[in-house]
């Protein structure tokens, strides 16, 4: 990892520190998903660790999940790390059986109001084993914890077929609901909506607004409280808006942008992209700025290849507000 701190109103980043713990001997680890659980004021950092030289491509032809669920923990902010944790047999349990492989995020994971920490991941599930032939179809869903993170569930998968994923809470006047934004390899993203907290998703649709290019690629969104000055206009914003960064370009990851949607529960809610960087872009990640209005990203980007560099930018919710 890296920290970053403030300096002179940009962020001055450290040289990298292995996280000598974040492992398992024998694997390799990937998709980091980090989330902060407030009360406890404690940084989980999941992420997977996958048996040597096993690509996930072999564990979907073959059915055999190499695979494991993993976290470490922080108390002060990354300074120090506790130990692995490996939660495969104690949440995944027989269920493994029916999973070829799975990945949680990359990306991050959010806290509800009411305290349920989502970690969003998914899963390619083995829905037949007949005739030496594998039926496998990938599915998002989200792993959560009601007790700060001392023992965590599985939720049920999204139905649509669904990759790599984020979610956001949606908070309205009466209710919550907890939103889905996932990968596809069919043009455009998949959206759905969780009434119960990530235990279940319904509503599973494409969202003709966001397209993927060929395969798809990963995107991040983020929930926001909306500006006041908005909230009693005659419109159909809700009191959570919605941020999601993703490249646009619908042929190649290329201008990776970031989308508004005033009216999250509005399958057609999404604005015109804000383009973060013109050329190759790849992945990207979130979040909420400290300073007021202001969010940042980190990103894959370069001149030839999304793969050249990690950057970060910030910008203000002006920013993406005169682009509407």
């Amino acid at each position: 990892m890296r920290r970053g701190t403030r300096h002179n109103g940009s962020i001055q980043w450290s040289d990298v520190q292995e996280l000598d713990t974040a492992c398992l001997t024998g694997y390799r680890t990937m998709n980091p998903c980090p989330v902060y659980e407030k009360k406890s004021k404690a940084l989980f950092l999941f992420f997977i660790c996958v048996e040597r030289k096993i690509s996930e491509r072999e564990q979907i032809c073959t059915g055999k999940n190499k695979a494991r669920l993993c976290y470490v923990t922080s108390k002060d902010s990354g300074q120090n790390w506790s130990n692995v944790v490996d939660l495969t047999e104690s949440v995944i349990k027989d269920e493994i059986r029916n999973w070829a492989t799975f990945a949680v995020g990359p990306g991050h994971g959010i806290q509800m109001k009411s305290g349920r920490l989502i970690i969003p991941a998914y899963v390619y599930y083995i829905h037949c084993r007949c005739c030496f032939i594998l039926h496998v179809t990938s599915h998002a869903f989200a792993f959560y914890s009601d007790d700060c993170g001392s023992t965590w569930h599985i939720g049920e998968r999204v139905s649509s077929e669904s990759f790599e994923c984020e979610m956001a809470e949606i908070v309205e006047q009466s209710r919550s609901e907890l939103y889905c934004n996932a990968r596809s390899a069919k043009g455009h993203r998949i959206e759905a909506l969780s009434e119960s907290s990530g235990t279940k998703f319904d509503r599973p649709h494409f969202a003709q607004k966001l397209v993927e290019p060929h395969h798809g690629c990963q995107g991040s969104v983020v929930s926001f409280a909306a500006p006041e000055e908005q909230e009693n206009c005659l419109t159909p914003n809700t009191k959570t808006w919605l941020l999601y960064s993703h490249p646009t370009n619908k042929m190649k990851r290329k201008d990776l942008g970031v989308y508004l949607n005033k009216s999250p529960l509005n399958v057609s809610g999404w604005g015109k992209p804000w383009i973060v960087h013109h050329g190759p872009s790849g992945y990207s990640d979130l979040t909420l700025s400290e300073e007021p209005k202001c969010f940042a990203c980190l990103m894959e980007c370069g001149k030839k290849s999304e793969l050249e560099e990690i950057a970060f930018v910030e910008f203000s919710h002006s920013d993406i507000m005169n682009n509407q």
